[in-house]
């Protein structure tokens, strides 16, 4: 079972916000900017964890830190 860190949730939460954020405006690159530095960071940060002892898989490391903020009623579950 693969557990993402406290740490990862909230990058991944911060990523989902500013991704609400620009896109319920108009767009503009500068309006995304945000949210693709914010994506980045998250991205970056599964990458670390994922190669940090126990080694666990990226995309499930990923898959589960989404599934914790966009599904935050099944406990991530």
């Amino acid at each position: 079972m693969v557990n993402p860190s406290e740490n990862l949730i909230n990058l991944c939460r911060a990523a989902v916000e500013a991704e609400r954020k620009a896109t319920s405006e108009p767009y503009t690159q500068e309006g995304w900017a945000a949210w693709m530095k914010a994506a980045e960071t998250f991205q970056a940060a599964v990458t670390a964890e994922a190669g940090q002892e126990p080694k666990q898989s990226r995309l499930e490391l990923e898959q589960a830190a989404k599934k914790a903020v966009l599904h935050p009623e099944t406990g991530g579950e």
